[in-house]
């Protein structure tokens, strides 16, 4: 099977993928992601980035099962945000009452949403995500950010009443090493800053 960098060569320019374009990519392990008719296809993941990503799966989905809230989920499963908009969210999560959203393929809008900072992906998850995320409903944010030295984790949660086109996050909190990062929208959810780092990356200041 083709290397779905290699097959994107002979699908459409930059600028000009739709999502039945999108859909057609052959399944692969690799984020790939769709947005104003541009595809991304993330390299492999660093250490720091893969050992935030499943320890902050792990912990979420272990308070979720044990509580009967929902499912929690992955990457690399798709969340379709907007026509022709998909993205890949690090970890996500879906409350039970909600899960009519979560399909073979792909799902609609989470309830919770977390990415985890990579050195080319700052941007994106920064800027773009946040508008996209936002503008399509998700209710909390979390940007992780394993450089970090003013705050591993920030915690966004959705501006009640924003409308669809106005919708903006709140940075509601901070935290760094030595913390506890606490969600606002999944009551009682918490882990500790320093699960989310390597042993050896664990730093003052």
């Amino acid at each position: 099977m083709a290397a779905v960098h290699e097959l994107a060569q002979i699908f459409p320019q930059q600028g000009q993928w739709t999502e039945r374009d999108y859909w057609a990519l052959p399944e692969t392990n690799h984020i790939v992601e769709l947005s104003d008719g541009v595809l991304r296809v993330s390299p492999a993941p660093s250490h720091p980035h893969a050992h935030a990503v499943g320890r902050l799966f792990h912990e979420l989905m272990t308070y979720v099962d044990r509580h009967a809230l929902g499912e929690v989920l992955v990457a690399p499963y798709a969340v379709r945000l907007a026509p022709g908009r998909i993205r890949e969210p690090d970890v996500l999560f879906v409350r039970r009452e909600h899960m009519q959203r979560v399909g073979h393929r792909y799902a609609t809008v989470p309830d919770w949403v977390a990415e985890v900072i990579s050195p080319g992906s700052r941007t994106i998850d920064e800027r773009e995500k946040r508008l996209e995320y936002a503008a399509a409903g998700v209710p909390e944010y979390w940007i992780v950010d394993p450089e970090a030295r003013d705050g591993v984790v920030r915690v966004l949660r959705l501006r009640a009443g924003a409308g669809a086109r106005k919708s903006a996050y709140d940075e509601v909190a901070r935290y760094g090493l030595g913390e506890t990062a606490r969600a606002v929208s999944i009551p009682g959810f918490a882990i500790e800053v320093d699960r989310l780092l390597p042993r050896e990356d664990h730093r003052a200041g």
